[in-house]
């Protein structure tokens, strides 16, 4: 009987706890979408200031309007923190055709990627050398790729319904293309816009040129889906039509810019922090509304929610609003370069860099005892239709912090319309749905009010962690 009564006080006491946190979580998701800030804020990040590359003034006069609103807030700190970032510039509109004979010219849509060079102040013409992904270059030889344009044509595989998996896929031929066939002597590069969708916007993104010389460095686009799949089949009929493409971007020297910090101090662990955060910077050629001002204003979000609804946090939140993200993670290396100086102990943190997309749940690089504690909450998220919980990857600005007992998370909105935007002209505030961004806040401040209130559970010493 004393047994039977002890299990049915755990029970109740089980069930108040449950009912507790589920009126917590309603009062947050209420907050969110009656009386939200993140919707404002975006549009004003993205329709007043625009795109803002890494080292840009519109980069810089983000830092300034995210501090000023975070500090409108009533945090109990608020600060920047100063980083270096490479500083490169578009210059004018590319330009770039398909010459069938001499006079005899289509018109197609290219962009620079982030890094690239220019072309030859004339622009560039050579023959084309189509190559199905950096797997298949690899059976090319220097006789056959030399002075001719190299057009890495591979798209994203549209079997993988996890679509970041897709993107992961055939990446490698935006970031190391240019690099493996200037190796072959090639004269410049056109790289497939990675996007699911067939349109006629291309997708920037970043590049390296890794130990290349200066001087062996060749000058890297992106090309529309369409104009891809125009110029394939072009190809097919006859191989020896030319491509001409002019692009005047050029690399500047590093200047300095910031990360933006804002913080609530925790009331009973305070040298504890649990953070959120998004990257600030964006590419130029949209206005970076889904990629990243989504998860900027959903990390601010994420604070003011917790003062609004009373919230007390016991351990320390930081909003963190990285720079760089896109070509160099400089904002988030300097942060973990920081905070390991400092000796501060990170044990969450949370990033939002997925789009302002519907909220399906999140990824989690943790312990196994951390994510079955995740596991229990499941539940508690069920009546907002939050179902995805998997282990996984969290965030490119955050897995720096990462250490055997704490917890990396990554938000996981829906991903199948997320490429038809990202790094392209068509990343603006239009495409963010008001409600989806509203809901994606409101999941992250959930999620963090939950890990506030029963701590992270670091694994035993000596214990291997699972991949």
């Amino acid at each position: 009987m004393k047994k039977f009564l002890i299990i049915l006080n755990l029970f109740f006491t089980f069930s108040v706890l449950s009912q507790s946190d589920a009126d917590i979580l309603k009062k947050v998701y209420d907050a969110s979408l009656s009386n939200g800030k993140s919707y404002e804020w975006l549009d004003y990040l993205s329709n007043q200031i625009g795109g803002r590359l890494s080292g840009s003034l519109n980069a810089e006069l983000a830092v300034e309007y995210t501090k000023d609103e975070l500090e409108q807030i009533g945090l109990d700190k608020v600060w920047l923190q100063p980083v270096m970032v490479p500083k490169w510039v578009r210059g004018a509109p590319e330009f770039a055709f398909i010459e069938t004979k001499p006079g005899s010219t289509t018109p197609i849509n290219i962009c620079a990627l982030g890094g690239s060079v220019a072309t030859p102040y004339g622009g560039l013409k050579a023959n084309v050398v189509e190559v199905n992904g950096m797997e298949d270059l690899k059976n090319f030889t220097k006789e056959q790729i030399e002075g001719k344009i190299v057009f890495l044509n591979r798209p994203m595989n549209p079997t993988f319904i996890h679509t970041f998996e897709a993107y992961g896929d055939c990446g490698k031929q935006r970031y190391n293309g240019a690099y493996e066939a200037a190796k072959l002597g090639a004269s410049g590069v056109l790289v497939r816009s990675l996007s699911l969708r067939l349109d006629d916007y291309p997708h920037t993104g970043a590049m390296s040129y890794s130990d290349l010389p200066v001087d062996k460095r060749i000058p890297a686009a992106a090309i529309s889906t369409n104009h891809a799949e125009l110029l394939s089949s072009m190809l097919k009929l006859d191989k020896n039509i030319k491509v001409y493409f002019k692009q005047s971007c050029k690399q500047l020297k590093d200047v300095q810019s910031y990360n933006v910090v804002g913080e609530i101090t925790g009331s009973e662990f305070p040298n504890e922090y649990m953070l959120v955060g998004g990257h600030l910077d964006s590419w130029d050629l949209g206005d970076g509304s889904h990629d990243d001002g989504a998860g900027v204003v959903q990390s601010m979000e994420v604070l003011r929610l917790l003062k609004e609804t009373g919230i007390k946090p016991k351990r320390t939140k930081r909003a963190v609003l990285f720079m760089n993200e896109e070509n160099g993670l400089r904002g988030g290396n300097k942060y973990a370069a920081e905070a390991n100086r400092k000796g501060e102990n990170h044990v969450m943190a949370l990033e939002s860099d997925a789009g302002g997309f519907t909220p399906r749940g999140f990824s989690f690089d943790c312990s196994d005892t951390n994510f079955n504690q995740v596991l229990n909450w499941k539940p508690l998220f069920k009546p907002y239709l939050i179902h995805y919980f998997e282990k996984g990857f969290s965030g490119p600005d955050i897995r720096s912090l990462k250490s055997d007992s704490n917890v990396l998370i990554g938000l996981r909105p829906d991903s199948q319309r997320y490429f038809d935007h990202h790094h392209a002209a068509t990343d603006t505030f239009d495409a963010v749905n008001k409600r989806e961004l509203e809901l994606g806040a409101a999941t992250m401040t959930a999620l963090v009010y939950l890990f506030d209130k029963y701590g992270t559970n670091p694994i035993p010493a000596n214990t291997q962690l699972k991949n």
